[in-house]
């Protein structure tokens, strides 16, 4: 099953790659820097409740790190290199990340596939990764090696978006009771950020501050960023 669904991950990329156009998420375009921004506002104020005053000795490990953007960010942010990990399932992907980040910060192959130890990362992350697996078998065994690998005490940073998307069979929105099934032990803070991007990229291009203004309205937001914590 974990083989088949694995495939099943390379065949949806390959399908999205093909069907968007190659600039949909670059941050030059409005709707993609604000909802990077909001992103890490929440990010840092989820750090900062917990007394978190730097980044220095922390160790996080990226499930599905893609082109290596959001662990630039960490590093940004005061992560160090030796103390970051991220894992990605797709080759090009891997040749990407591997052109901007440090040597040996990025190892290919599934989460299974992986030496990581168990109770030893303070942060693992997950962005967009579990709505593109469409089996729950699978996403439940994910789960479990993830929350194996975090420390007490330490948690899980979870981006993904929360309804289905009518106009792609290839992924599909992960509810927060879906989120709580997933991670039964974990103490969640969840907020729900990130302006529907059809609904952002349309009022951007009519006025980018639209983007702040359509997001008051939580309803329209169709992302969580959730911090999942383990008990000390």
């Amino acid at each position: 099953m974990g083989h088949l669904e694995t495939d099943q991950v390379r065949a949806r990329y390959e399908r999205r790659n093909s069907a968007v156009e190659p600039d949909r998420y670059s941050p030059l375009n409005p709707e993609v820097w604000q909802s990077i921004h909001e992103r890490q506002r929440v990010m840092l104020h989820f750090f900062a409740r917990r007394g978190v005053t730097n980044f220095l000795d922390l160790k996080l490990v990226e499930v599905g790190c893609g082109a290596g953007g959001n662990l630039l960010e960490f590093l940004r942010l005061g992560f160090q290199p030796e103390n970051l990990t991220g894992i990605e399932l797709l080759e090009d992907r891997v040749a990407q990340a591997n052109k901007v980040l440090p040597t040996g910060v990025v190892h290919v192959g599934d989460a299974n596939s992986v030496e990581i130890l168990p109770a030893s990362q303070e942060i693992v992350f997950q962005s967009v990764v579990f709505s593109s697996l469409l089996d729950d078998d699978f996403q439940a065994k994910l789960a479990i090696r993830m929350w194996e690998w975090v420390k007490p005490g330490g948690g899980v940073l979870w981006y993904d978006f929360v309804y289905n998307n009518p106009c792609n069979t290839d992924v599909r929105g992960v509810p927060v009771k879906r989120i709580r099934e997933l991670f039964p032990y974990g103490e969640l803070i969840v907020r729900r950020v990130t302006l529907a991007p059809p609904i952002a990229r349309r009022v951007c291009r009519l006025h980018p501050p639209l983007y702040t203004a359509f997001n008051l309205f939580p309803f329209l937001r169709t992302h969580v960023l959730c911090w999942i914590q383990k008990k000390v």
